[in-house]
């Protein structure tokens, strides 16, 4: 298997110059061309430079799924400084713990979203992060900051500016140029640091299983800061010449006017999507005949949901699996397999990537046996920022990376999820660890002792439940435990229910019983005794 072998900035150049009046990104009434995209992303390059950004840099990049998050994106890496995408439902308690782990001396970010005053967030963090040096703001900035395309102004004369082009030539395509960080299961998040071959690999080869080509069009809803968003939606699409059409929030009616108004024919999406858009067009019903293939990833995929997809809208539909320390897919399914492993699998590896499933001492179990899933190739990271004995245990010796989910392997090679190693919550698609939320909740004046799980939900899949013993002399009521967490962690890991209880079930060890707790959760909720929390 060959990597891709160029820098993610190569990829773009060699894409415009082949496509340079082709749309690359369809926006509201924005239609943007590869050229424009590629002149744009040199300017902001250029403009980075001109502030002092450094090869090795780490840039911050907090926004949603706008045309500038693809050029800063390009535009960052083409002068080799490192990626920090940011997810846009953070609150300052994680904006801090990014931007001071990842050391970051610039942050690209929205003035305000949805509601959410992004630039009040950051004045309240004045002083807290010391190594920043550059705020650069879409939008309206305020005092010391930087508007977006003010960068670019700046480097406008990219074409003549010898230290853009000397700064190219030191890049090599196994360099770090992104970090993402997942929620750490130890209370703090890890950045995976991922290099231009795991990225650009993964992306060509994911979007080569959907027989990609410069006809295709991508709805690309899933958040630009996963790595369903920044690598198998926009290098996959940019890799093949393909155009993009971003939503920076999803609504399934939105999605379904859109699919019908810009003839896309690919939309990637994780299952609680899939249910929204399959329940409308249901209900309605939309010309979507240009409608071709797509991926459902980032949770289990329920049958009926893949089966309805297929069998009524019509959209061929892959099953994607894997993880953001492989950059991000390791298997599969294809259009040529047979339905069952389509609905019921997750598929095979792709080319050039190894995997087996292990025991708990990393032994290979036999085939049909339940174990660890592991895997081995161009797409593992090059490990953690700054965590060097958390990526030992992630990786071994021999480069194979342990993921935490539980799996089978049938004898054709198809590979299922179970289940999880670990106790990771997937809320709507978003990654949550109960540890990281207990360990904020332990920050609760009343509360003595807490336990976070995860349980099903109809919309998101599953949503998170908190239970909580009081401290003694105190009375704590759910509500509070909501009103604690609102506005201090991102929503989708503000529990939706919660349970005040006097013990928990203990292991003799005085480890919490989880699994009893979802037990009787199931029960509660079954019943109707377990009430959901306001959230607003």
């Amino acid at each position: 298997m060959v990597t891709i072998n160029k820098t993610l900035g190569e990829i773009l150049d060699g894409t415009a110059e082949k496509f340079p009046d082709r749309e690359v990104i369809i926006f509201e009434d924005k239609k943007i061309t590869y050229r424009e995209l590629n002149e744009r992303a040199n300017e902001f390059a250029a403009g980075l430079l001109k502030l002092g950004i450094q090869k090795g840099d780490k840039v911050g990049l907090w926004m949603p799924n706008y045309p500038e998050w693809v050029i800063a994106y390009f535009g960052i890496v083409k002068i080799g400084a490192v990626v920090v995408p940011m997810n846009t439902r953070y609150k300052t308690h994680e904006v801090e713990y990014i931007l001071n782990n990842s050391e970051a001396v610039a942050l690209v970010m929205i003035d305000n979203f949805v509601g959410i005053d992004f630039i009040k967030m950051m004045n309240d963090l004045r002083g807290k992060i010391p190594k920043l040096k550059h705020v650069i703001v879409l939008g309206t900035p305020d005092r010391d900051m930087r508007e977006f395309y003010e960068i670019c102004e700046m480097g406008k004369d990219w074409k003549d500016n010898k230290e853009f082009e000397d700064r190219k030539k030191t890049l090599s395509p196994d360099e770090c140029i992104f970090i993402l960080y997942t929620s750490g299961t130890t209370g703090n998040p890890k950045g995976a640091m991922l290099s231009h071959n795991n990225m650009g690999t993964n992306a060509r080869d994911v979007a080569g299983v959907l027989k990609t080509t410069e006809k295709d069009r991508f709805l690309l809803a899933v958040p630009f800061f996963h790595c369903f968003g920044c690598v198998m939606g926009i290098l996959g699409s940019i890799i093949y010449g393909a155009s993009m059409v971003p939503m920076p929030v999803f609504k399934a009616k939105e999605a379904m006017e859109l699919i019908e108004k810009e003839k896309v024919s690919i939309i990637y999406g994780v299952p609680t999507m899939f249910v929204l858009e399959l329940e409308e067009f249901r209900k309605h019903g939309y010309n979507i005949d240009s409608l071709r293939t797509g991926i459902m990833a980032g949770a289990p995929c329920p049958v009926e949901i893949m089966r309805g997809v297929m069998e009524e809208m019509h959209c061929n539909v892959c099953i994607a699996y894997g993880l953001t320390e492989a950059s991000p897919v390791i298997t599969m399914t294809r259009f040529e397999d047979p339905i069952s492993k389509r609905v019921e699998t997750v598929g095979k590896p792709l080319p050039g990537i190894e995997v087996k499933i292990v025991d708990d001492m990393h032994n290979e179990v036999p085939t049909g046996t339940q174990g660890e899933l592991a895997c081995r190739g161009y797409n593992v990271m090059l490990g953690y920022y700054k965590m060097p004995e958390k990526t030992k245990e992630a990786i071994d010796e021999e480069g194979w990376l342990y993921s935490g989910d539980l799996a089978v392997m049938d004898e054709e090679g198809y590979i299922s999820i179970v289940g999880r190693k670990k106790d990771m919550i997937i809320v709507g698609g978003f990654n949550v660890y109960p540890r990281e939320i207990e360990e904020f909740l332990f920050t609760h004046p009343k509360i003595q002792n807490v336990s976070v799980i995860g349980v099903p939900d109809k919309v998101f899949g599953e949503v998170v439940m908190v239970y909580a013993i009081p401290k003694e002399g105190t009375t704590l009521q759910p509500q509070e435990i909501v009103d604690f967490c609102k506005g201090k962690i991102a929503n989708f890991k503000v529990p939706r229910y919660a349970k005040i209880v006097d013990q928990m079930p203990m292991t003799a060890s005085g480890k919490i019983q989880k699994y009893k707790l979802r037990e009787e959760a199931k029960k509660l909720l079954e019943s109707g005794e377990l009430k959901p929390l306001k959230l607003k």
